[in-house]
């Protein structure tokens, strides 16, 4: 990340009405989460989060963006991140990746969260924990007074003392009136280093974790991201305000 960068901060309404479009994500991410299971396709899902999106009055974040054409990323199995809806059936034992982010009233909601389908293999299950808990470890760092990389440096050390590696192609990153702004936030890193973290910073902060290698490949969609090992790969993500009082998760229900 470059220094230089400008990071804009934001006022306490500026928060509350991020709170507001991080809401809407959070409950259609819950019911996306809770409609899956064997025998749907992800296009189903894709449908199902678009007439949700309307009811709300709400934009797609994904859908048009840099030319992306659904709302909703699907990323099964060995698929990392930015898997596009489709035919695809789920099966009894895949893991799948959902991310998703609204634009309301001017602000953008960004999350994403991995789920089983139906049974699942307990290296699945223990990679979707891990993920799921480097995310809690890095929102736990995100506080007034730290440094960006304690941010990436919780995530890729209990990664890794896990047996599990980080993705090092992808990064989280500000969040506001942009669905992407300064700063990049890796998933590894050295702690202490990096800016200071202050007041009014809000970030989507986004472990993508490999049941194997931390490389990727890009398929010829040039959207699709997958492990170039074929290993397992989780998401999770939430948008996270800085404050005084800490981190306030603007994306969790």
């Amino acid at each position: 990340m470059k220094e230089r960068e400008i990071i804009t901060l934001k006022s306490p309404g500026e928060i509350e009405k991020m709170r507001a479009s991080n809401l809407i994500v959070a409950e259609i991410i819950t019911m996306i989460r809770d409609t899956v299971a064997p025998g749907i396709t992800t296009l189903e899902l894709e449908r199902i989060c678009e007439g949700e999106i309307v009811k709300r009055k709400a934009r797609s974040a994904f859908k048009g963006y840099r030319g992306y054409p659904y709302c909703l990323c699907t990323s099964v199995n060995e698929e990392v991140v930015h898997g596009m809806p489709s035919k695809r059936i789920l099966k009894e034992g895949d893991i799948l990746s959902i991310d998703f982010g609204v634009e309301y009233h001017g602000y953008y909601g960004d999350a994403a969260v991995t789920v089983p389908v139906g049974s699942v293999s307990d290296e699945a299950k223990t990679l979707i924990r891990i993920a799921d808990t480097a995310l809690e470890r890095a929102i736990a760092v995100t506080r007034v007074g730290n440094r960006l990389f304690d941010i990436s440096y919780a995530v890729q050390s209990y990664v890794e003392e896990n047996g599990f590696s980080v993705v090092r192609a992808f990064v989280g990153h500000g969040i506001g009136r942009e669905l992407h702004e300064p700063p990049q936030v890796p998933n590894f890193g050295s702690p202490g280093k990096g800016v200071r973290l202050k007041a009014g910073m809000v970030l989507a902060i986004e472990p993508m974790i490999n049941a194997e290698g931390s490389d990727v490949a890009i398929l010829e969609d040039g959207w699709t991201a997958v492990t170039k090992d074929g290993g397992l790969s989780a998401h999770f993500e939430h948008t996270v305000a800085i404050t005084e009082k800490g981190p306030y998760i603007l994306s969790r229900l």
